[in-house]
């Protein structure tokens, strides 16, 4: 049974101006995934460990064994630098924090 799809803006810190639609249900679970796993203030976490986290807080409907949440993380995570909810700290391995 397809479902009816909803449509949300995703933006990017990487591409100011730049915005495109996407699944609504996708972003927001991934949205809610992301804010759970991500600690305020620094140091925060690197890409690995956040995307560690946000796979076991997906719903298996959405993201099947986990299929796309990659996309989706750093899609999502780009969105949220852009508004100003997360931030990245200069350094290697590439670390994020909530604000």
């Amino acid at each position: 049974m397809s479902r009816n799809i909803e449509r949300v803006e995703m933006r990017s810190i990487t591409s100011p101006g730049f915005a495109q639609q996407v699944d609504k249900a996708k972003y927001d679970a991934m949205k809610d995934a992301l804010l759970n796993a991500v600690p305020k203030g620094k140091p925060g976490l690197t890409v690995a460990e956040i995307k560690e986290g946000v796979l076991p807080m997906l719903p298996p409907a959405l993201f099947p064994g986990g299929a796309k949440a990659g996309w989706w993380l750093k899609g999502v995570q780009l969105d949220l630098e852009a508004r100003g909810i997360l931030a990245r700290e200069n350094g290697k391995p590439l670390r994020l924090h909530r604000l």
